[in-house]
């Protein structure tokens, strides 16, 4: 309990923010900018909260207790995708590469599609928000034929035909 108040608002609001994320990135919001961006990130760094890793920051361990959260373990049946022909997948869907409903196409083109844990660790978006996305912009508006079906754990698989 002492780590939270040593903590100061623009502290706070990142390591909790990037203690959501799936990946623990932590992303500074657009209030936060030059000087005052690089104190919160320096004195972040110096007390061990967070690490340099991928051209930004994730959150250690040290970062999550500071906020008394302890750092989500992840599933161990959980296998990561594979990124080679990810530009052939998306082939004749007008989609910008690199975006996140990108990832989500990619994923879900795969012949063995993609599983809902799958689609939330590729885009960092609750669960909801995959459903609403598969729902609305890929089956509405870019007409793409997404099945649903069920492996044999019993989890969601989707799909693109």
């Amino acid at each position: 309990m002492d780590a939270l108040l040593k903590l100061s608002p623009a502290q706070s609001l990142l390591l909790r923010t990037a203690a959501r994320r799936p990946d623990g990135r932590v992303i500074s919001p657009d209030t936060l900018r030059g000087g005052a961006r690089v104190k919160v990130l320096t004195s972040l760094l110096q007390r061990g909260w967070i690490e340099p890793a991928d051209g930004g920051h994730t959150l250690t361990s040290a970062g999550y207790a500071a906020i008394g959260q302890q750092r989500p373990i992840p599933p161990d049946d959980v296998q990561p995708m594979d990124t080679t022909g990810d530009l052939q997948l998306l082939e004749g869907i007008p989609i910008r590469p690199g975006t996140k409903l990108a990832a989500l196409v990619v994923a879900l083109r795969r012949p063995q599609g993609a599983t809902s844990l799958q689609l939330m660790l590729a885009t960092g978006w609750q669960p909801h928000t995959v459903r609403g996305a598969i729902s609305g912009m890929l089956r509405k508006k870019l007409c793409l034929n997404v099945v649903l079906a069920h492996n044999d754990s019993g989890e969601r698989v989707y799909r693109v035909v």
